[in-house]
């Protein structure tokens, strides 16, 4: 870790009053903040998705899909943590810091998403906005909603020299859809309602959608220089925490 000065970038939400260089502010009406070479490289923004999507479980011997993206994230920080980097909450616009404290913001904010009930769609939405220049992110979601906003969040955060990791948490049941005869599908804030009599007929069109969709975010992450992990609910976590840790490390 060094200090060496890097670059001056304008200031950006989430930027606290400290990060600002008010000497080099001063020579007009824009605010800048100085970056040092270690601060944008070793900082990780999450954006942990809590959409109602996110709560729905195939069985009770496996947690939710964000229960799991939960203790991802989490996780993810406290090693993150130990190698005195720096980590983030997109969802919340907390910025990047390291330390016990910022662990015990991270942990509030995850719990406060897991039970607020405050965001009632069914699908989230990454925003890019809020990283920083040069950083690193991590998407945690099931990208089962529009596919437009997470492009666009990729190709914006690039174009800032943010690059990062898609981790798509999917139900098992979601990728062998073991539906057949009479079958009601809700989606999980009720807006969306289908039923039919013959649901076994779906699965070949369902799964080739599926299928198209991992292929989508795989070809994005190719174009924007990111990785990509479909990971499974009913398998351990630490596969996938490890591929993780070692893929913001630069590794595969």
């Amino acid at each position: 870790m060094g200090d060496e000065f890097w670059q001056y970038r304008p200031a950006e939400n989430g930027d606290g009053l400290r990060d600002i260089d008010w000497r080099r502010s001063a020579r007009g009406d824009e605010q800048f903040v100085r970056q040092k070479e270690w601060q944008a490289a070793q900082s990780v923004m999450f954006w942990v998705d809590d959409a109602l999507s996110m709560s729905f479980t195939g069985g009770n011997d496996r947690p939710t899909k964000g229960h799991r993206a939960r203790v991802l994230a989490l996780a993810l920080c406290v090693l993150l943590n130990r190698g005195g980097e720096r980590f983030g909450l997109a969802n919340r616009g907390t910025p990047p810091r390291r330390g016990e404290a910022q662990l015990a913001r991270m942990a509030g904010h995850l719990m406060d998403a897991a039970f607020s009930g405050e965001n009632d769609t069914d699908f989230g939405t990454p925003n890019a906005r809020v990283l920083p220049a040069g950083s690193r992110a991590v998407f945690l979601s099931d990208f089962f909603g529009d596919p437009a906003p997470v492009a666009d969040a990729l190709t914006r955060a690039t174009d800032r020299g943010v690059k990062g990791t898609l981790i798509q948490i999917l139900d098992p049941d979601e990728e062998a859809f073991p539906y057949d005869g009479r079958t009601v599908f809700e989606s999980m804030s009720g807006a969306v309602r289908f039923e039919t009599l013959k649901a076994g007929s779906l699965k070949e069109d369902y799964l080739d959608r599926l299928a198209q969709r991992k292929a989508m975010l795989q070809d994005l992450c190719r174009a924007t220089g990111w990785r990509y992990l479909c990971h499974h609910t009913d398998t351990p976590a630490l596969k996938a925490l490890m591929w993780a840790y070692r893929a913001l490390d630069g590794g595969s």
